[in-house]
């Protein structure tokens, strides 16, 4: 084989590559989420077999509910517990059908230090900005210019005048 084949093969092999990446590369569908639980008497539940409750609610604090989970886990030795928001057991909706565009959408959390099902919740806060990564994957204002690209780029709202 000449060196010219053998260049020809290496580079469609690395395209074949860079694309499976590109096409893997998506946004996780889940966050994490670390809280340090307490018992009723406010004493840190350290080394404790917990059961944390975890609800999307959409439009304010109070508002619909459109995504809850369990999850069962053990705290550490200061109390702290990491969960990943859209990993645990669903009970109400689907993480993957949340349309993030559709906010705002606010997180509450409830907690068994005792790892039963008798939920007292702990806080309410609104998301912000990290869980709309997960609209990207959904986002139909951007456009890729591959060709007839215009010359001069459209200006973004923030830049007008």
């Amino acid at each position: 084989m000449t060196k010219f084949m053998l260049l020809k093969r290496f580079l469609l092999c690395l395209m074949a590559i860079t694309w499976c990446s590109v096409c893997i590369a998506q946004a996780p569908a889940a966050m994490t989420f670390q809280a340090v639980v307490r018992t009723a008497q406010g004493a840190i539940a350290a080394d404790r077999n917990i059961t944390v409750q975890a609800t999307i609610v959409q439009g304010s604090a109070n508002g619909t509910t459109v995504y809850s989970e369990n999850f069962s886990g053990k705290t550490n030795a200061n109390g702290l517990v990491t969960l990943k928001i859209g990993g645990g057991t669903p009970t109400v909706g689907n993480f993957a059908t949340i349309d993030w565009a559709d906010g705002p959408y606010f997180l509450t959390i409830a907690v068994d230090p005792d790892g039963g099902f008798s939920f007292t919740t702990q806080s309410t806060t609104q998301l912000l900005s990290v869980p709309y990564a997960l609209h990207a994957n959904t986002a139909t204002a951007a456009t890729v210019c591959l060709w007839s690209c215009p010359t001069v780029p459209p200006r973004l709202p923030a830049q007008q005048p």
